[in-house]
């Protein structure tokens, strides 16, 4: 019999757990990088940065040995796939190449802040690019710690039971992709941010939750998707301002409301493919654009995405990823079994995108309720008899 800690005990756990798991999931790649040759040969290449305004200020001459080059290789060692470019990114301060262009800022300004306040003290044991690699794992490691405490606070809100959040959120911190989220990646930063968002979302406060869902885009493209809830909030609060409670302005400051959160969510994304649209095709000559500047909207991220790496709609599905949908089998038929398994049992509600959903369920929850309702809820001066006891209420 497995006993876990009273509730009030849980969120120490919960950071305990989510620790202990980043020492297991790193201890584990040391060890197997130690035992088999990397498939990925590119940690070693650190090739001159193109501009010479880059924050590479705390490299040591080359005349100067490192105090303790072992562990200099060690940490550089890890610089492996995505990880070469956010390092890159951060070591010369700026995007070179357009596939570079793939990676969004917020990893690599993170670990160029951080290793600003570093290098000047491990870089001469170490070197510069090693405090970078440290500075990468150390926020990604960090962020993944603090996600898992948002996650259980969420799961809290959402599953009202607190073992039940506890379960989730351990097998979150012991997850088989663990190792995306201990390597210097933007997978971390990205989860704490979505899920920060989520809580403060639930808890009613849309702005603060509008904020950490523009910076999980900043940190990775599917950040942009986290406007989705913004949207579906703001569909159920202008129809029950429209069609319940009669109140047209309510509903149009309502629709305005979440249509200027949801700008603010797309908005860093945005501005980060018009800055990549200034720097790769303005001022060029028309036969020297690449062919993404030509096209009516100029999106690069897509066609980097496509041109250098193969990925599209649908383009994974190939013969050869089928160790891969192999792999991820359990964990795929987990979802799928519980989205069939809440549409059999509530097909009123999934098919009726809750717009159906009982008035007990729907007073629960921040999403479907307006702003003036939420309000009173949470002062205790909820006025029942306004609410119908058949209908539709959000």
């Amino acid at each position: 019999m497995v006993l876990h800690p009273p509730p009030h005990q849980h969120e120490q756990f919960i950071l305990k757990s989510a620790l202990y798991s980043r020492l297991l999931v790193l201890s584990l790649t040391i060890t197997w990088r130690i035992l088999a040759s990397p498939y990925d040969s590119s940690a070693p290449l650190n090739l001159p940065c193109l501009t010479a305004n880059h924050t590479h200020t705390h490299t040591l001459p080359q005349s100067q040995t490192l105090l303790l080059p072992k562990l200099a290789s060690a940490l550089e060692n890890g610089i492996v796939w995505d990880s070469v470019y956010f390092v890159r990114i951060a070591q010369c301060g700026g995007y070179e190449y357009e596939q570079t262009y793939a990676f969004l800022p917020l990893l690599p300004i993170s670990i160029s802040f951080l290793s600003r306040f570093l290098s000047p003290i491990f870089a001469p044991f170490v070197g510069h690019r090693a405090v970078l690699a440290f500075s990468g794992y150390l926020i990604c490691n960090v962020a993944f710690v603090f996600a898992a405490l948002y996650l259980y606070r969420l799961s809290m809100i959402i599953l009202k039971d607190p073992e039940i959040a506890l379960r989730a959120t351990i097998l979150f911190c012991f997850n088989p992709a663990s190792i995306f989220y201990s390597s210097i990646y933007s997978e971390s930063l990205y989860a704490l941010l979505s899920f920060a968002g989520l809580y403060y979302f639930v808890k009613g406060g849309n702005n603060l939750a509008s904020l950490f869902f523009a910076l999980s885009g900043c940190a990775r493209s599917n950040g942009v998707l986290n406007a989705g809830y913004l949207c579906f909030q703001t569909m159920h609060r202008a129809y029950n301002a429209m069609f319940q409670q009669k109140r047209t302005a309510l509903a149009l400051g309502t629709v305005i409301a979440g249509a200027l959160r949801s700008v603010f969510v797309f908005a860093p994304f945005v501005a980060f493919q018009a800055y990549g649209y200034y720097n790769m095709c303005k001022g060029r000559l028309p036969d020297e654009l690449r062919p993404w500047c030509k096209a009516r909207v100029p999106l690069l991220y897509n066609y980097i995405q496509s041109h250098y790496w193969g990925v599209g709609f649908l383009k994974y599905f190939q013969l050869k990823q089928l160790p891969n949908f192999l792999l991820a089998s359990p964990v795929l038929s987990v979802a799928l079994y519980s989205v069939v398994y809440y549409a059999k049992s509530r097909p009123e509600n999934f098919f009726s995108l809750g717009f159906r959903t009982s008035i007990e369920e729907k007073s629960s929850g921040v999403v479907f309720l307006s702003d003036d309702f939420y309000r009173s809820k949470k002062a205790g001066n909820v006025d029942k008899s306004s609410v119908k006891a058949k209908g539709i209420f959000v």
